[in-house]
Parts: structure tokens; C-alpha cells; sequence
């Protein structure tokens, strides 16, 4: 059975009322140039509000796979667009955890994400920022990233 790569687009459209709320113009699916290794580096969101411009890119995982594996590239590709373009970014990760206790999938690497378990492999809080959906929607609603 083939996977489901739709889920994504369904966090997409749970953003957007934040987004609005916080007063951020939000263009979605920008292509912000090149990857490190050539092909088109889109992101889900680019944000403008108050002369700032802000990156969003979201990996959303719900059974098992590779949205976790895909984190540290991810990060990479938005360091390198940021210093390129004078972004700040966001990489938001959505979806549930996996839990032995209640049997669910999804994420077993995200809370070593949230809580900054890459910083000591890569170097890249003072231009991309970490977070869960639920943090990123309260911090954009509130006008605050």
C-alpha cells in the first residue's frame, strides 16, 4: 500500500489562521533557490511582517518513516538559506510521538529535537528555531515569532 504524503498539507491549512492572526503575510510553497545539492529548495511558508522576512519549513509525521531522518538536511538547507538571504527560520514539527505505553507511531527523535539535541552537531540557533506545531501556532497567533 502506497504511503499517505498528504498529511502535510492538512498541517498547512491548520497554520494559516495563526499566520493571520499575527498579522504575517504568508506566501506558501516559496521557492527560496537552491538546495546544497542543486534541486529546488521550497519551503512551506515565507513570512513578512514588519520588514522581517521569516522561512517555515514543516515536517509532519504520524506512522513510522522518514520525516525524522530528513530534521538535520532540513536545518542545513535552511542555514544556508537564511545567511544567503537574511532570513530567520522556523522548522516546525508536527504529528505525534511514538509511544510504546499506548502503541501510537510517529516521531521517536522529535523531543531530542525540541529540546536541542542537535546543537552539539551543528550549530544553527541564532537563524533557525525548533518547535512543535502546537508552540509555533500559539507563538504566530500571538504575533510573536
Amino acid at each position: 500500500m502506497a504511503r499517505d504524503t498528504r498529511t502535510g498539507g492538512v498541517a498547512e491549512k491548520m497554520l494559516l489562521p495563526a499566520l493571520t492572526k499575527g498579522g504575517y503575510n504568508a506566501t506558501s510553497q516559496w521557492n527560496v533557490g537552491l538546495k546544497l545539492n542543486g534541486r529546488k529548495h521550497v519551503v512551506d511558508f515565507l513570512l513578512e511582517k514588519g520588514g522581517e522576512r521569516i522561512l517555515v519549513s514543516k515536517k509532519w509525521q504520524q506512522v513510522g518513516g522518514t520525516a525524522e531522518e530528513k530534521v538535520p538536511y532540513e536545518i542545513i538547507c535552511l542555514l544556508s538559506a537564511c545567511r544567503e538571504g537574511g532570513f530567520r527560520a522556523y522548522l516546525v514539527l508536527g504529528g505525534t510521538d511514538a509511544s510504546a505505553e499506548s502503541g501510537a507511531t510517529g516521531w521517536t527523535l522529535r523531543q531530542f529535537y525540541i529540546r536541542g539535541g542537535l546543537k552539539e552537531f551543528l550549530d544553527y540557533e541564532k537563524l533557525v528555531r525548533i518547535d512543535t506545531l502546537e508552540t509555533f501556532v500559539s507563538l504566530a497567533n500571538q504575533g510573536r515569532l
